[in-house]
């Protein structure tokens, strides 16, 4: 039983596009979850002027948003590959 797919290496693909969605969700939680932890200290400081001015920018959080959001879309891509493998070819 299970399912029944016309390529084998389909089978591949729909995995891989399963670890990538997820792999990019989680990476987005984390990005969302440390940036406001991060600021969260900061309001809790004397000195407000970093956090007024956001000098220096942290880019590592945009990092991490950008690097989960292209996970995504590979994600996606791979299984709209599979999708079109199993029903339209």
């Amino acid at each position: 039983m299970g399912v029944s797919l016309p390529y084998p290496d389909s089978f591949v693909l729909l995995i891989m596009g399963i670890v990538f969605t997820a792999v990019g969700a989680g990476i987005l939680g984390w990005s969302r979850w440390a940036e406001r932890r991060y600021y969260d200290t900061l309001t809790s400081r004397t000195d407000m002027r970093e956090f007024l001015e956001s000098t220096p920018e942290r880019s590592g959080y945009g990092a991490l948003r950008m690097g989960g959001l292209i996970s995504i879309i590979v994600g996606a891509v791979f299984l709209g590959i599979v999708a079109f493998l199993h029903f339209g070819g």
